[in-house]
């Protein structure tokens, strides 16, 4: 196994200006506009129970299709971010204090859109003292209480600035799926994701494990930033070595011209070359597709990979 703790100089990948032109988008990363009633009945719902969505605070290009189906991903804990990653959408600033009726209102809504499998998000909360690790197993319980048979999946922040004790509040409150994404390659991190450290985010994965080896893990990167294959062939090798089941790759799409430039649009042979090498490192479930998203078809991938599990425990 690799050694966790060091840190990375292996790809000193080249910053990108945001103002620099961007390639032309192709035909096959265009999506619909959103017009359906599903998707109108769950924007009612969420203002109803006013909730955050990252699909909409993110800007994902899916929203249509998922909230045409009654699917949303929950973003708790606000809507003020405290770290200013280049890539995201979502705002950074000073954030107000934590609502202790949110997860309530969560547990509500994902009752009332009749969930089978539910991803719930969050901002990055530095000011919080455990980064809003109980305000998740909060939210966790309550959504268990209301919709026992809701499968829960929560992609999570890194808890950088936090106790190493304060992973084990959320992993014991039971999630399905524990998602945390590494977003790219380790040499672009200081332009791309500035706050963060690689190696933590990937020792966070590994010890998700080792609290809970029966919990599945989950973690994705963007491509189109300024990365190269072999970048991202390593990157899931270390994925691999925190023991990490389901990999997502996903385009990058640059939200507003101030924020990090897309470099280029990769192709989906590009993509599904990424999913048969992924395979053959062991993973259990892959997604790489332009539009993939963390949250995209997450309750189908969820039956998916407890199904690849299955298989593989029939094999041994």
């Amino acid at each position: 196994m690799r050694d966790l703790t060091i840190p990375d100089q292996r790809h000193p990948e080249k910053a990108h200006r945001p103002d620099q032109a961007q390639p032309k988008k192709p035909d096959w990363i265009r999506v619909k506009a959103p017009v359906s009633q599903g998707y109108r009945d769950t924007h009612k719902i969420m203002r109803e129970h006013k909730l955050v969505t990252v699909c909409e605070e993110a800007g994902c290009p899916n929203v249509g299709e998922c909230w045409s189906q009654g699917h949303a991903t929950m973003m708790i804990m606000g809507e003020i971010c405290t770290r200013g990653c280049t890539f995201c959408n979502v705002a950074t600033g000073k954030p107000q204090a934590l609502d202790a009726f949110e997860p309530g209102r969560v547990a509500d809504a994902v009752k009332k859109l009749g969930l089978k499998h539910v991803v719930i998000t969050s901002v990055d909360r530095d000011d919080v003292e455990d980064g809003g690790a109980e305000h998740f197993a909060m939210t966790i319980r309550a959504v268990r209480r209301q919709s026992p048979e809701t499968t829960i999946e929560i992609l999570t922040p890194d808890f950088l600035k936090c106790a190493p004790e304060v992973l084990e509040t959320v992993v014991k409150a039971g999630p399905d799926v524990f998602n945390h994404n590494l977003e790219t390659v380790p040499g672009l991190y200081p332009t791309v994701r500035p706050g963060a450290r690689y190696f933590h985010s990937l020792r966070l994965l590994q010890r998700v494990k080792e609290i809970d080896p029966g919990m599945f893990t989950k973690s994705g990167i963007m491509v189109g930033l300024g990365e190269d294959r072999q970048s991202v062939l390593q990157v899931m090798d270390d994925m691999r070595s925190a023991n990490v089941d389901f990999l997502t790759i996903g385009q990058y799409l640059q939200p507003t011209p101030k924020h990090h430039r897309v470099d280029r649009f990769v192709t989906p042979d590009e993509f599904a070359g990424y999913e048969k090498a992924a395979y053959g490192k062991g993973f259990l479930m892959v997604s790489a597709t332009p539009l993939t998203r963390s949250s995209y078809h997450a309750g189908d991938d969820f039956e998916r990979l407890r199904a690849a599990r299955m298989a593989k425990l029939g094999r041994a």
